[in-house]
């Protein structure tokens, strides 16, 4: 079995890929990890007048969310990891997923005579509008606020790649 914290990641990751399974988009990974971006999804189409639109993000999870004001206030990003999502210059937009998950991995699925639940919630973040950290440094963490409104749902993801593809399919 895997460690809490690999077993929690693992989740978090996989829960996203059962979201864009079900909103029929493509999922695909990087054979090597230097950019620190964990999935990216792709519409198998035309949408908006573009052939494919993409995106791609970080997965992160954790199980002791803080809301504050409306917001969950994410601590768990390094300075590079920051840098890697924000500003304006990618051609493929990048975000954060966010997935709040259960503190004890037995509950990360609830099963019930209708169906599997996969608990709890994903949430979404673009840093474009932010600034990089100049001389970032993987030591020092850099919080994030995520509104509390940004659920992460078969329609807000497909809204991320084209906001025409609401409605789609």
């Amino acid at each position: 079995m895997l460690d809490a914290h690999n077993h929690q990641g693992k989740f978090g990751q996989d829960y996203i890929r059962a979201l864009a399974s079900a909103a029929g988009l493509l999922v695909f990974t990087y054979d090597l990890d230097r950019v620190g971006i964990d999935l990216g999804f792709r519409y198998p189409g035309r949408a908006g007048g573009f052939s494919s639109p993409a995106i791609e993000v970080q997965v992160k999870s954790w199980s002791r969310p803080r809301p504050v004001s409306g917001e969950w206030h994410f601590d768990g990003l390094n300075e590079q990891q920051f840098n890697w999502l924000a500003g304006p210059d990618y051609t493929v937009p990048r975000y954060l997923f966010l997935v709040s998950v259960p503190r004890e991995r037995e509950e990360y699925a609830l099963f019930e005579p209708g169906g599997m639940t996969l608990r709890h919630l994903a949430y979404f973040l673009s840093l474009e509008d932010e600034d990089l950290v100049e001389e970032p440094n993987p030591a020092r963490r850099r919080n994030v606020r995520v509104p509390l409104g940004n659920v992460l749902t078969i329609k807000s993801l497909l809204r991320l790649l084209d906001s025409t593809l609401v409605g789609a399919g």
